[in-house]
């Protein structure tokens, strides 16, 4: 049976693996020229499992406005607002203020962010894949009281679920971080034991090599045009190759892993997916003094700027900004990045030879990805993963192949169901 899976970014690549793994013949198209090169190219390089959370908080909601007139506030919305935009946002508003919503999906996405680390370990375990990955927990910093309680409450809810964290005075997050010597704000912290790190980018092509000589056919620099479906099935798409030519890959089912491009792909089918290109920035920069740099993933709640260790490198990331497919990078954003760094981890780098980043995050107004059976039956969808695609990659991945099995998933997915926008 050969499967087609469409987008080769980190979601993508798991899935061609897991399906693999299951005996199945697997193509990815991919219109980069290589794996992991749009999203998963410059994250913010954190494996949160245990952080991970719907974009329609809330306890946000008032807190988010004021940041759209701060200069360093996390949220920026692009002027004027594009009808897209406002869409987005309001349909963010509605499930936010659903009564009992946001709780239901936390719970689903941190049963996925569990499961996910289990098949990242996995993996880990079965392949060699170079891409300065390590497991040695995340810090969520308190800049205030008001956090570090808004932490302890959090924590029972960790412990409850099963999930290892641990709460940690000023004076205790020194001892963990000693490279933290900057003077911002500091109340303690959060730790997520678990939780792990690493370049989204090198896994997705470490694991696309091994996919290759595992088999699985990867087509890069075609951009697939739509699907040739009937009233039951998928029988096809129809790709323009980078010589302009156009062509058809047939398949006998197929997968959309193709991030904020995948809702145009499914609409003629009657579909409607209101994915949004969350924007996203970040900086990357060799280590100048490893000593003065953090150990694993730190996340400034001061700013909402996450720092993190890769290898001998830091990558720092930073802002949620609603502005379609803007690619600018203005430098306010870089600047707010930096002054992040430069308040925590003083002298570990020399940030002005920082290579810059933008991408697009595919975020859905309530906030889970949409993980299941589409509008065909052999049509499938892991897609829509927001700011945790790396996060939960592995685990929706094998998700998705029991779905397509005809298995019990191993996670529940009410959560995660393509349908829920019609409903």
């Amino acid at each position: 049976m050969h499967i087609v899976v469409i987008g080769g970014g980190v979601v993508g690549v798991t899935t061609a693996r897991e399906l693999i793994r299951r005996g199945y013949r697997v193509t990815v198209l991919e219109r980069h020229p290589v794996a992991g090169n749009e999203t998963s190219k410059g994250n913010a390089a954190q494996r949160s499992y245990g952080v991970v959370y719907p974009w329609a908080d809330p306890s946000m909601v008032f807190k988010s406005l004021p940041w759209l007139l701060q200069q360093d506030g996390p949220l920026k919305l692009g002027l004027p607002p594009s009808l897209e935009a406002l869409r987005f946002m309001f349909a963010t508003l509605r499930y936010a203020w659903s009564p009992g919503l946001f709780g239901l999906n936390k719970r689903a996405m941190l049963r996925l962010g569990i499961y996910s680390r289990e098949r990242f370990l996995a993996l880990e375990q079965e392949h060699k894949l170079a891409f300065d990955g390590a497991h040695q927990g995340l810090l969520h910093l308190a800049s205030t009281p008001g956090a570090m309680e808004d932490y302890r409450k959090l924590h029972e809810l960790l412990a409850g679920m099963g999930i290892a964290s641990s709460l940690l005075t000023p004076e205790q997050v020194r001892q963990v971080e000693p490279g933290m010597t900057g003077g911002g704000p500091l109340y303690g912290a959060i730790r997520y034991d678990t939780d792990g790190t690493g370049d989204c980018h090198l896994f997705s092509q470490e694991l696309a090599r091994v996919c290759q000589e595992l088999g699985a056919e990867f087509r890069y620099e075609v951009s697939v045009e739509h699907l040739l479906a009937e009233q039951q099935r998928v029988n096809g798409v129809q790709i323009r190759r980078a010589d302009g030519r156009t062509e058809i890959v047939e398949g006998d089912a197929f997968v959309v892993s193709a991030g904020c491009w995948s809702p145009e792909l499914v609409r003629p089918l009657g579909l409607k997916l209101p994915i949004y290109p969350v924007k996203g920035y970040s900086i990357t920069v060799p280590l100048s003094d490893p000593g003065r740099a953090p150990v694993s993933t730190i996340h400034d709640d001061n700013f909402k700027v996450v720092s993190t260790r890769l290898g001998n490198r830091l990558r720092a990331t930073g802002f949620v900004e609603l502005a379609d497919f803007n690619r600018d990078i203005p430098g306010a954003r870089i600047a707010t990045i930096k002054k992040s760094v430069q308040s925590r981890f003083p002298g570990c780098a020399n940030l002005d030879d920082a290579e810059t980043w933008t991408g697009f995050r595919p975020m859905t107004p309530d906030g889970p990805a949409i993980i299941g059976r589409g509008p065909r039956d052999n049509l499938f969808l892991n897609t829509g993963h927001g700011t945790f695609g790396w996060t939960l990659s592995a685990g929706s991945a094998a998700v998705i192949a029991q779905v397509i099995d005809g298995e019990e998933p191993e996670v529940q997915l009410d959560a995660f169901r393509p349908g829920r926008f019609s409903e």
